[in-house]
């Protein structure tokens, strides 16, 4: 008889997906990424199982070479790479700063779908982040400027009181500058050099198809993003299958 802490109680799902063969995979990572990207964002709209589309896991390591992983929301998104939004000197920030190796997960359960990439990141251009700045609910741009994001906090009235003061600072005239972008708000673009398309099957056996850059490899070269190419280049791409 199981228990509720008992193996053989363990909620269990077998993966009704539709998986993913060789045949239907597209001819470049982006192609790919770019089509997963649209489908999840028409289930959101369509149905109540995917509630958040374009939320990614970022795993990042800090100076002791500690793992760190965070989920953000996927903001910019072209052949060069998947791209995010954060503080500078957020923990995530500094680690990035101090190596810029990264590794980021894209999950659509309902879906049975998921991506992994694996890369490095570079810092993207202030004009792109600004004009993303302006679609921002005002709100959210204040609350930009009142978390110095990673730090301690006494309590969530001081964040209140910040966001009052900046309110009373850069009052809502309706208009996209009536906030400025803060000098530490930067956008950082991942540049893959491994990609990988994961579709659930039943009876776990599912489908693991893997686009790795011509010439990667690891080491200080990893880290250079000019050893990271277009995502929709089909010939900077070889494709391979993993086993479940």
């Amino acid at each position: 008889m199981s228990t509720p802490d008992s193996p053989q109680s363990v909620l269990r799902h077998d993966y009704a997906g539709e998986g993913l063969g060789e045949d239907r995979l597209a001819d470049t990572p982006w192609q790919q990424l770019e089509r997963w990207v649209a489908e999840a964002d028409e289930r959101a709209r369509t149905a109540d199982d995917v509630y958040e589309p374009r939320a990614i896991s970022i795993a990042t390591v800090d100076a002791s070479g500690a793992p760190n992983v965070r989920t953000v929301l996927l903001r910019f998104l072209d052949p060069r790479g998947p791209g995010f939004v954060s503080s500078s000197d957020s923990a995530k920030g500094l680690e990035l700063g101090g190596d810029p190796r990264v590794a980021a997960n894209l999950v659509w359960p309902a879906m049975f779908r998921a991506v992994r990439l694996r890369g490095v990141v570079e810092r993207i251009e202030e004009d792109e982040v600004a004009a993303y700045w302006s679609s921002r609910p005002y709100g959210s741009r204040i609350s930009a400027w009142a978390s110095h994001q990673s730090a301690p906090v006494g309590s969530r009235a001081e964040l209140e009181e910040r966001v009052a003061e900046l309110e009373r600072r850069y009052p809502d005239h309706g208009r996209p500058d009536d906030v400025p972008v803060p000098e530490t708000w930067w956008g950082y673009r991942i540049r893959p050099h491994e990609v990988e398309f994961w579709a659930g099957r039943p009876s776990r056996l599912h489908d693991r198809l893997v686009f790795t850059a011509v010439g990667a490899g690891g080491g200080a070269a990893a880290q250079d993003v000019d050893l990271h190419p277009s995502l929709d280049d089909p010939a900077a791409w070889l494709v391979g299958r993993r086993q479940p």
